[in-house]
């Protein structure tokens, strides 16, 4: 979903609003730098994982809800999507522990992180910026991805859709905002859909 390289893979990466995902474990055991951030790292695994427990069957109840709305190619089915994401959030609580000891999983939420000035090369944020766009307002997206901007030299976001799939309406002005303060911003193809349309990353650098 965010196109990423073997030279990508060595560079200082942050996942932003990673939550319960395999990213960071997979990353690091490849010899990559990941950092996460996300609020839910205040909690322990324990806490997490009956968390995990308690939504999984509501979540799986939507998803068939809404089958329309995904693609079911590589995944072929909601039981699958469901150890395969089981498995995910697996790997995540096993390396969360010590991963958190490492400072690898940190306790932090945008649009205000607690990091220097290019304290990474990439920044990462998936399902969340423009993915809320109605319960998060056009402020809060201008905010939080100038946030991304601070602290790494590049920052892609996937996907530019709202929830129920459809164009977010923040897309444009964040792109046109940036643009004004000397930043590049790109819509780019990615080689990823589940969410059906959700196939668009925003890529944004220096100009």
């Amino acid at each position: 979903m965010f196109a990423l390289t073997d030279d990508d893979l060595r560079t200082r990466i942050l996942g932003c609003a990673d939550g319960p995902a395999a990213f960071n474990a997979e990353a690091t055991r490849r010899g990559a730098h990941v950092t996460s951030c996300d609020p839910i790292y205040d909690f322990s695994a324990h806490q997490i994982r009956e968390r995990i427990a308690a939504t999984a069957e509501d979540i799986l109840k939507q998803t068939k809800q809404n089958l329309d709305q995904f693609v079911w190619d590589e995944i072929a089915s909601v039981e699958q999507l469901h150890r395969v994401r089981i498995a995910a959030m697996n790997e995540f609580l096993a390396d969360y522990d010590g991963g958190r000891n490492e400072g690898r999983y940190i306790t932090a939420s945008l649009p205000s992180l607690p990091f220097a000035d290019a304290s990474f090369d990439l920044a990462v944020c998936s399902h969340f910026l423009f993915l809320y766009s109605e319960q998060l307002g056009p402020q809060f997206h201008d905010d939080a991805v100038l946030e991304l901007c601070r602290v790494a030299d590049e920052v892609r976001i996937f996907p530019i859709l709202a929830l129920g799939g459809v164009a977010s309406p923040h897309a444009a002005d964040a792109i046109e905002h940036l643009q004004g303060l000397n930043y590049s911003a790109t819509i780019e193809r990615v080689h990823y859909e589940f969410q059906r349309g959700g196939n668009e990353m925003m890529r944004i650098r220096k100009a």
